[in-house]
């Protein structure tokens, strides 16, 4: 039998061609499947992306929410933030409104009303932590509650309050006005 005949040589040839098609066709999918992979990978990427970038513009745009309600508070804070104050002034001005509309009284009661009146704005004060500074004579000089206006010789130790001119007052623990005061340069020298 000559190589012709035998079928068994014949195959191989026939073969090769189908085999060169599958190898092909599996090289492309093997090409295929890397890059199915890496398309998915790649989709995967870019969705996780989109919510990074959802997520970030919905952090900023909360941060501008906040940033907006805090300058509100804020500014409303400064308009309103003597509202209690105020609600204590009312009736120490409606009071003051009605003793000078009586034309007819008595020094008495005018008295009697302004003491009445005084109180009430002595109650404002309290309720909003609003407290004199009032030193009596002979105490120490404090020079951040006190303004000394002048120093005299005096029969009492240098440095103490001979007397106070004008109250001072403190908002909590903050001086709003220091209490006017006339200071002892200590006993007179004799000469």
């Amino acid at each position: 039998m000559t190589s012709q005949q035998d079928p068994t040589k014949v195959a191989p040839e026939s073969t090769s061609g189908a085999q060169t098609a599958e190898q092909t066709s599996q090289s492309v999918e093997a090409v295929a499947d890397p890059l199915v992979a890496l398309q998915a990978e790649l989709e995967a990427a870019l969705a996780q992306v989109a919510l990074n970038k959802d997520q970030v513009l919905r952090a900023h745009a909360e941060m501008e929410n906040v940033r907006r309600r805090s300058q509100d508070e804020v500014s409303k804070a400064r308009k309103f933030g003597i509202e209690s104050f105020a609600e204590g002034l009312v009736p120490v001005m409606d009071s003051l409104e009605a003793a000078l509309a009586q034309t007819d009284q008595s020094i008495e009661d005018m008295k009697t009303g302004l003491e009445a009146t005084l109180k009430q704005l002595v109650s404002a004060f309290e309720r909003n932590h609003l407290k004199g500074i009032a030193p009596g004579a002979g105490d120490k000089f404090d020079p951040h509650q006190h303004q000394a206006i002048a120093t005299i010789p005096a029969n009492q130790p240098a440095n103490t309050i001979v007397s106070t001119l004008q109250k001072g007052y403190l908002i909590a623990d903050r001086v709003l006005r220091p209490a006017l005061v006339t200071v002892s340069g200590g006993p007179a020298a004799t000469t």
